[in-house]
C-alpha cells in the first residue's frame, strides 16, 4: 500500500443524542431501496441521503455529515476503493463496504478494510429482496458499531520499514501456542501485528470475524506480506512454529493435542456466541489443550465472543492481552474481556507482538 495510517479519530456520533445519520451509495436502485427500507424501520437510525455514484454521493456526504456511509464495492465512474480513499483522505467518515461474495469482491473488500472501512456485509447474488432481508440485523449492528467507531486518514507518504531486533530473543517455540481473535478493525490491527512477527515466532492460531471466501484471500494477502507463512486452516493440519493459521470462514477453528503435537481442528458446528468461526471456541480449546503454555490476545471488535474463552484460558495459566480502547477501531470485545479480568494487560495494537514474543523466551 502508498498509504500510511495516522491517529485514529473517534467519531462523533453520540447515539443518546439522536439517530445514526446515513447516507447510502450503490448503483443498483433495488439495493438502496432494500436498505433504506431495513434501516428506516429502525428508530434509531436514518437513511438522510442516498446516490447512485461516488460523484453524486460527494455532495450528499458533504451537506448532509452523515455519521456512517454504506459503499458498494464497484460502481461506474469511480470504483469504491477509490472514493473510499478520497473519503479517508478529506473527510474521515466510518464507512461500511456492501460486497459481493466472488473472488473480486473479496480482494477489493479486504483492500477497502486496509483503507479504513469499518466493516461490511455481503451483497446476496440471488433472491436479492429476500437475501438483505436475512442480513437486516447484521447490517443494523454494524452500521451502529460504525457509528461509534475510530476512522483513521491516510496521508500520503509511504510507510517506512520497521526495524527489527537485531538479536533476536529466544523463544520456546516448539512449546507455545499464540490464540488471537479479532473481529471489526481486525483485519488492519491482524496485519500490524501479523508482520510484525519474526519468522520463528510460535505457532499462532487466529479467529477473524469473516464469511467463507473471504478468509483464504485474506491468508494470501497477510502472507505475501509478513515474515510467517501465513494460511488458511485445514483439519487436522500440525500447528508448527513460524506459521499463522486463518479460521475458515463459517467453520470453527480448535486446537488438539495428538502426542506432543499440536492440531488444527476445522468442525461446522453450531455457532459460538452467535459466531462461526468463534473466538471463544477457539480460546476454550487452547485452554484445554494447552494451558501454561499458550497465550491468549484478544483484538478490536464488536460484542462479547472471546471473552469467556479468554478468561480460561487465563484461568489455565496463559498469559492474556488485550488490545487497549485507544487503538480499536471497536473497543467491544477487549472491553467485555477486561471487565471479566480475562486480560492481564491491555496494550496499543503496535506493541502486542513484542509482548507475544517476551512472553515466549526462556
Amino acid at each position: 500500500m502508498t498509504a500510511r495510517a495516522i491517529p485514529l479519530r473517534r467519531a462523533t456520533h453520540d447515539p443518546a443524542d439522536r439517530p445514526v445519520r446515513v447516507v447510502i451509495v450503490d448503483d443498483s436502485a433495488l439495493a438502496r431501496q432494500l436498505i433504506r427500507a431495513m434501516l428506516g424501520g429502525d428508530g434509531s437510525i436514518e437513511v438522510v441521503g442516498s446516490a447512485t455514484d461516488p460523484t453524486t454521493a460527494a455532495d450528499i456526504i458533504r451537506t448532509k455529515n452523515p455519521d456512517v456511509i454504506t459503499l458498494d464495492v464497484e460502481m461506474p465512474n469511480m470504483d469504491g476503493l477509490t472514493f473510499l480513499e478520497k473519503i479517508m483522505r478529506v473527510k474521515p467518515t466510518p464507512v461500511v463496504m456492501v460486497s459481493s461474495l466472488t473472488e473480486r469482491g473479496a480482494d477489493v473488500t479486504l483492500q477497502a478494510l486496509e483503507l479504513g472501512a469499518v466493516d461490511f456485509v455481503t451483497k446476496p447474488r440471488i433472491d436479492v429482496a429476500r437475501g438483505f432481508e436475512e442480513k437486516r440485523d447484521e447490517l443494523i449492528a454494524k452500521i451502529k458499531a460504525a457509528a461509534r467507531a475510530r476512522v483513521r486518514a491516510l496521508a500520503v507518504a509511504a510507510p517506512a520499514a520497521k526495524e527489527r531486533p537485531k538479536t533476536p530473543l529466544v523463544y520456546r517455540t516448539t512449546e507455545r501456542i499464540v490464540a488471537i481473535g479479532a473481529s471489526t478493525g481486525g483485519v488492519e490491527a491482524l496485519r500490524e501485528l501479523i508482520c510484525a512477527l519474526p519468522s520463528d515466532s510460535p505457532a499462532t492460531l487466529v479467529v477473524q470475524h469473516m464469511p467463507g471466501g473471504f478468509t483464504q484471500r485474506f491468508a494470501q494477502r497477510l502472507n505475501a506480506l509478513a515474515q510467517v507463512a501465513v494460511v488458511e486452516a485445514q483439519d487436522g493440519q500440525r500447528a508448527l512454529p513460524g506459521h499463522v493459521y486463518i479460521a475458515p470462514g463459517e467453520r470453527h477453528l480448535r486446537l488438539i493435542r495428538s502426542g506432543a503435537q499440536y492440531l488444527c481442528k476445522i468442525d461446522d458446528g453450531d455457532p459460538v456466541c452467535g459466531h462461526r468461526p468463534s473466538v471463544d471456541a477457539l480460546f476454550h480449546s487452547v485452554a484445554a489443550e494447552a494451558g501454561r503454555n499458550a497465550i491468549g490476545v484478544i483484538l478490536t471488535g464488536m460484542g462479547a465472543d472471546g471473552a469467556k474463552g479468554l478468561k480460561a484460558m487465563r484461568e489455565a495459566g496463559a498469559r492474556t492481552i488485550g488490545q487497549n480502547e485507544a487503538s480499536c477501531v471497536v473497543y467491544g470485545m477487549p472491553k467485555a474481556a477486561n471487565a471479566l479480568g480475562a486480560t492481564e494487560v491491555e496494550a496499543p495494537i503496535g506493541r502486542i507482538a513484542g509482548m507475544i514474543l517476551e512472553r515466549c523466551a526462556g
